[in-house]
């Protein structure tokens, strides 16, 4: 059983994405709540919790890319 390269590599491109969106949506977040009398607090709070929803699904995928570069599963067309 061989690791397909590619599919792993895309994984971990996934995965340098979530490192990304896991530092920026905390800050996001921390920045509408420090300024709640703000006009841009609702934005911000937005803003901040998408991102912070896209770290976990971001996640979640690129474990999956990774896994399936491992087991060598083929993607999906």
């Amino acid at each position: 059983m061989r690791t397909n390269k590619e599919v792993m590599m895309k994984g971990v491109k996934y995965m340098a994405y979530t490192v990304l969106l896991m530092f920026t949506a905390p800050v996001a977040l921390y920045q509408a709540f420090k300024n709640e009398g703000h006009p841009f607090f609702w934005p911000v709070l937005i803003v901040g919790a998408i991102l912070a929803l896209g770290a976990i699904v971001m996640g979640f995928y690129s474990i999956k890319v990774i896994m399936d570069g491992i087991f060598n599963k083929k993607p999906k067309r």
